[in-house]
């Protein structure tokens, strides 16, 4: 029979859920929760004010539950609820995304265009619904200028650089002819009336979401670029405030306590080892140890390139089929949702990454999905494409998500959390995974798979670099050039999302370090005896959790 104290844990946890998803309706979009997909977020001052307090007061009911009479589940209920009520205020209080003017996935309307149009009309509720959703983006895109304007004001700039990126995005859309309009994609159910839900959503696209993106377009070009950052001040640091907002969001991103300074050191040794991988597996592909060989070799050979769309996808989802054939020798088996390929709508792809992931509908009504983005194919290496795969679908973030997804004896927050550093650690972790479990096809792709550890080892020292140290955006360009074999194009993509979003970028290879380092343990404490399926899934039945709490999964 449970106490007054699990049953209070229970309610706290499905105040944070509802005040969760009610702040970020589009996330629950992504994650298919349902009772969001006629909102948008507010992105307003008072809004997020709102939202701290209402976090304020659930955190403050907690610290009143005492753990440790609490069942196992209930303590890591407890934990990660602590921790994320904990990052979720610091993060709101310091409110750096006011000043994130971007064309990447972190922008406002790639952020639009990845979510609002992957909902599936399967009924009058759902139709409707996205009509509302539709009438109210007008309003999102007036508060989030209006919020720009006032970190302007208060001396809190965007970049420079980012708002000119964004501003060509806005061209593009609003070029895009109107019957084209990717918030047109969905398609009703038959019987709900097509022809006139198609004529209503194409008023409400012409008459609201298209002029407010043409006014957001003028607070962008008028009033943010004649003050925007040069690239010699991307860095948060540069923004007033922006220093210790960068360590609340370095804390939120990992789950851990590193500074700053720890996770920039941490980078710079892991950067070291990988060039010497890359020469000495170098060596065996290319012919030559030389690491600026090696690395000039694969940013720069035409033939290591694709030369067509149907090419990477057909990359991606054979490495998708042949991680699923896999699977049961290394996880244990789950009832779970399917996976698919999806290509990436051309307006985001141009300024957009390699590719993400999306999960699937918790009713089962839309499937996970890897979207791969096919702009340009002859600038995209053939190596990068497998361990993408593997990171993004399985055994990576779809193993991780439809898994937490279908932990229904867990609280609904920790059902479909997304712990930043647990979701990107474990899908950094199965790129190396899936070369134990023999799923590349070739020694060229391992080499990718080196690249992409660089590049996340990276990662560490150039968000580091930029929002704490000062770094300029061509320094940030010039250590990845010159320690991955990413193309330049990628390479830029990626420190603009850095730029974007500071501090998610640490998550990855922390997240993986912190994964590698329990798996070590464990199979030195149970020697012969180690089972690959019992560990993940000691790591994968929890859902998504913060580090230290996954720690504690292992005593």
């Amino acid at each position: 029979m449970g106490t007054a104290d699990d049953a209070t844990l229970a309610r706290l946890s499905d105040d944070y859920f509802q005040a969760h998803y009610a702040a970020n309706p589009f996330a629950a979009t992504t994650s298919g929760i349902a009772g969001f997909d006629a909102e948008v977020p507010d992105p307003s001052r008072e809004a997020d004010q709102r939202v701290a307090d209402r976090l304020g007061g659930i955190a403050a009911e907690l610290s009143r539950v005492a753990p440790e009479p609490l069942g196992r589940t209930d303590r890591v209920t407890h934990a990660m609820l602590t921790r994320l009520l904990r990052d979720q205020q610091e993060t709101l209080r310091h409110g750096l995304g006011e000043v994130a003017a971007s064309a990447t996935l972190m922008g406002a309307l790639a952020g639009v265009l990845a979510v609002v149009p992957t909902v599936r009309l399967t009924g009058p509720p759902a139709a409707e619904a996205y009509l509302s959703r539709l009438g109210a983006l007008g309003g999102y895109f007036d508060r989030l200028a209006e919020r720009h304007r006032q970190a302007a004001a208060d001396g809190r700039f965007p970049t420079a650089l980012g708002v000119r990126q964004a501003i060509d995005q806005l061209d593009s859309y609003l070029g895009t002819p109107p019957d084209r309009d990717p918030l047109l994609r969905p398609e009703p159910d038959p019987g709900i009336g097509g022809a006139a839900w198609r004529a209503r959503a194409g008023e409400l696209v012409a008459t609201v979401v298209r002029p407010a993106l043409a006014r957001y377009r003028q607070t962008l070009a008028d009033q943010l670029l004649p003050v925007g950052r040069p690239g010699e001040a991307v860095g948060v640091c540069h923004v007033p405030g922006g220093t210790v907002g960068y360590l609340a969001l370095a804390r939120a991103h990992t789950t851990t306590d590193l500074t700053p300074e720890e996770i920039h050191e941490t980078g710079l040794a892991l950067v070291a080892e990988l060039r010497d991988e890359f020469g000495e597996r170098g060596g065996r592909v290319l012919g030559t140890g030389e690491v600026p060989e090696v690395l000039r070799r694969l940013r720069d050979d035409q033939a290591l390139r694709f030369t067509s769309a149907g090419e990477i996808v057909a990359t991606v989802e054979g490495a998708l089929r042949r991680a699923e054939e896999a699977l049961p020798g290394w996880f244990q088996r789950y009832d779970i949702a399917p996976c698919v390929v999806r290509e990436m709508d051309p307006v985001e792809a141009e300024d957009s990454v390699l590719g993400y992931y999306q999960p699937p509908a918790a009713d089962g009504s839309r499937p996970g999905a890897h979207v791969v983005n096919t702009y340009q194919p002859p600038l995209r290496p053939r190596f990068e494409y497998e361990t993408l795969a593997f990171h993004e679908s399985v055994p990576g973030h779809h193993l991780q998500f439809a898994i937490g997804q279908s932990l229904t004896d867990l609280p609904d927050f920790r059902r479909f959390a997304y712990v930043t550093a647990y979701g990107e650690g474990w899908g950094l972790y199965t790129e190396r995974l899936c070369d134990e479990m023999g799923l590349y096809t070739s020694d060229l792709s391992r080499l990718g798979m080196v690249s992409f550890d660089a590049w996340r080892a990276c990662r560490l020292v150039v968000d580091t670099g930029m929002h704490h140290f000062g770094w300029s955006r061509d320094r940030a360009i010039g250590y990845l050039r010159e320690n991955t074999a990413l193309s330049e194009l990628n390479i830029a993509n990626e420190v603009d999302r850095y730029i974007a979003e500071p501090g998610q970028a640490l998550a990855y290879m922390i997240g993986r370090l912190r994964i590698g380092a329990l798996r070590d343990r464990v199979r030195a404490e149970q020697g012969a005896g180690f089972d690959y399926r019992d560990f993940h899934h000691r790591v994968l039945s929890q859902g998504s959790v913060p580090l230290d709490t996954l720690d504690d999964l292992f005593p």
